[in-house]
């Protein structure tokens, strides 16, 4: 009976190992890596098609996995590209078929229960697009009218909570990825599009007329954006984190930054056209995976 207990107990551990993540072993054993990005979330990430992806996050990921390369000793690092998206991102980071999601997504504390967060390398705010032609510029101008957001995100609660939409009646429409919300406010189908401020420049820098949309309206919420890791692996995160924490000392994070919102980028040339905000720069001089929660105006 004892023997048996043993037995169970150890084949329970081994169970409970092979949960918990070991992301620098998969990674040296296999001499490869996944990186999960996005089709279309403004300049952090994006394709430039062909199974190319480029952006502010990417770039960041692939400094990132080499100074994992360099730490373990290896003389190649294959970087496989995985699109996901806001349904999928966290399962597949999970189930450990993403190693590294290097897309937008917030760091709140409903998220970290399930994955992690390495530091903050961009606080964003939520903020709403409409045509320039439409008259909108503020919440309450919505009522009556058809707001899309990507399905998997909370942009469109972040609206309803807000103060100014009270007694604002207006319809929700969803898109499956960031491309299709706007496209749904392109072709007349959304009146309002509510995301991440740097993903509606984004996706207004890339369309076919950028002056034919405008961001309006109040800050909605101020959010941490980072790179999202699985749980329970402390040394990978450390690894993460370290190699971040030194872009954002030697300066090359602020480079980056430079790089991608304020120059332009493929692969229509075009100019996203942020500064980086005074939230963004606190975290550069105070590295932190603080949640979203921790944001909020007391």
């Amino acid at each position: 009976m004892k023997k048996s207990l043993l037995v169970f107990a150890a084949a329970l551990a081994c169970a409970n190992a092979s949960v918990q993540a070991d992301t620098l072993k998969k990674i040296k054993d296999s001499a490869a890596v996944t990186m999960g990005v996005r089709d279309s979330s403004g300049a952090l990430s994006y394709t430039l098609g062909g199974s190319r992806y480029a952006g502010y996050h990417v770039e960041i990921c692939q400094k990132v996995l080499a100074d994992v390369q360099k730490q373990l000793g290896l003389s190649k690092l294959d970087i496989n590209y995985l699109s996901v998206t806001s349904q999928n991102r966290i399962p597949l980071v999970q189930n450990g078929t993403v190693d590294i999601e290097c897309g937008s997504t917030t760091n709140n504390a409903a998220r970290q229960k399930d994955v992690a967060f390495a530091v903050t390398t961009f606080v964003e705010e939520v903020r709403i697009a409409v045509k320039t032609s439409s008259g909108i510029n503020s919440i309450n101008q919505l009522n009556g009218k058809s707001v899309a957001t990507t399905t998997g995100t909370t942009s469109v609660q972040l609206l309803r909570r807000h103060e100014r939409a009270n007694g604002v009646d207006f319809k929700e429409v969803f898109g499956k990825d960031h491309a299709d919300s706007f496209l749904l406010l392109e072709t007349g189908r959304a009146d309002a599009f509510v995301m991440d401020g740097a993903i509606l420049a984004g996706n207004i820098a890339r369309s076919k007329s950028p002056a034919d949309f405008k961001i309006v309206g109040e800050v909605l919420s101020t959010e941490p954006i980072a790179i999202m890791l699985r749980k329970d692996d402390p040394a990978f995160k450390k690894t993460v984190d370290d190699s971040i924490k030194a872009l954002m000392k030697s300066g090359e994070i602020s480079k980056l930054w430079t790089k991608w919102f304020e120059q332009p980028i493929p692969p229509s040339n075009t100019r996203v056209g942020m500064t980086p905000n005074e939230n963004t720069k606190f975290a550069w001089a105070n590295p932190n995976d603080k949640p979203a929660e921790d944001y909020v105006k007391k």
